[in-house]
């Protein structure tokens, strides 16, 4: 029978290669490609993800990268927003067609009047290579054409069927703007690869993220089917089982730390792909903990982690002389997580500011799960 790796076990695994443990040194783009993309609906969470995993990160070093194109942001996994690395924006683009497809189908072809999605996408890649457009600019514009249709599902077909980059300074550390599009081809000078691994995407994967199921793999990337690969890759892996007899997969040399060994408090950014990437989040989260980071708009607070476990939720307000961090736990935490907390939380202010001068301050609000025990 596999080993059992406990809750406490996977939690220290997942930590681990997440760089969450020990903030790890390497480039801004090394590490954005260890773990295989960032989710990046919103322009700053990635910089948050990164401070938190990389010692001494700069924020610039990632605009940079974002500026010169070794960084973009598109959609990927999940058909979400992802920041990767312009090689995995053509492995994983075209990995994740099939589901991109996926979505035009079920979403937006019934709002094309019969139209084909396919020439929708053509006409907008046509207009797109005079230059790159708002959304907003490539809905009007696809109306020339079909002044019968609605522009959302006509720019959202688009979105989903073309390989779209969102450019800069949309992504930039202390800019933003309206995303900007262009397609990957004409943004980095190459097409997405025509055959894409399955298998070393899935690797890649279990070392960022293993141990893992099959349904854990399919929840973080979207695609389905991957028991075959996963039966494929099993002579090279080694297999575990869960607490709940689930067969977990894994690397066999990837980190497992001593399930009793101490862990640093850590803050999440909001759409933590730490959070989003298990069928099974409970080596995380407890369920009144996943309930309250499902938002009903599709939101994914940042969240902030103790001993290991997400145990509750936090807001930046760095608009004014004295910036605040605001923690919202989901039980009482003791005297020493809370003063831990206050440290980290003061160092993320100093970032957050670009080390403006301050005063930073911390604060504990009430408690944000029903029923859990009262927090000061």
């Amino acid at each position: 029978m596999p080993a059992l790796l406990t809750r406490p076990a996977l939690s220290r695994a997942l930590l681990a290669r997440q760089l969450l443990i020990e903030r790890a040194r390497m480039p801004v783009r090394d590490a954005v490609e260890h773990l295989v993309g960032i989710q990046a609906q919103a322009p700053r969470p990635p910089y948050f993800a990164l401070w938190s995993r990389l010692a001494d990160f700069d924020p610039q070093e990632l605009s940079l990268q974002l500026e010169g194109r070794g960084l973009v942001r598109l959609s990927t996994l999940r058909g979400t927003v992802h920041l990767v690395s312009d090689r995995d924006a053509l492995e994983l683009r075209a990995l994740t067609q099939p589901l991109h497809e996926s979505v035009v189908r079920t979403n937006f072809a019934k709002h094309l009047g019969g139209e084909d999605p396919w020439q929708v996408a053509e006409a907008a890649r046509e207009l797109l290579a005079e230059r790159p457009l708002t959304s907003s600019e490539l809905g009007s514009r696809l109306q020339e054409r079909w002044p019968h249709l609605e522009a959302r599902p006509l720019w959202m077909t688009a979105r989903y069927l073309l390989p779209l980059v969102q450019l800069p300074p949309r992504g930039l550390w202390g800019r933003s703007g309206q995303p900007v599009m262009d397609t990957v081809e004409r943004w980095l000078g190459r097409s997405p690869t025509t055959e894409p691994g399955v298998e070393t995407v899935v690797l890649r994967y279990l070392g960022a993220f293993g141990p893992a199921s099959v349904r854990d793999a399919q929840t973080w990337s979207g695609l389905t089917r991957l028991g075959e690969v996963l039966e494929r890759l099993r002579p090279q892996l080694r297999v575990f089982r869960d607490e709940a007899g689930r067969e977990l997969f894994d690397l066999p040399d990837a980190p497992r730390p001593d399930p009793e060994l101490p862990l640093p408090v850590r803050f999440l950014a909001e759409f933590d792909n730490i959070v989003l990437s298990h069928a099974d989040r409970s080596r995380l989260l407890d369920e009144p903990a996943r309930r309250a980071l499902a938002s009903r708009n599709g939101q994914v607070p940042a969240a902030f982690l103790v001993d290991g476990r997400v145990r509750g939720i936090w807001k930046a307000d760095t608009s004014r002389k004295a910036a605040t961090l605001t923690l919202t736990p989901f039980e009482q935490l003791d005297e020493e997580a809370e003063q831990a907390l206050t440290e980290e939380g003061e160092r993320l202010l100093e970032f957050a500011t670009d080390s403006r001068p301050g005063p930073y301050t911390v604060t504990f609000a009430t408690r944000a799960l029903p029923g859990a025990a009262s927090a000061r």
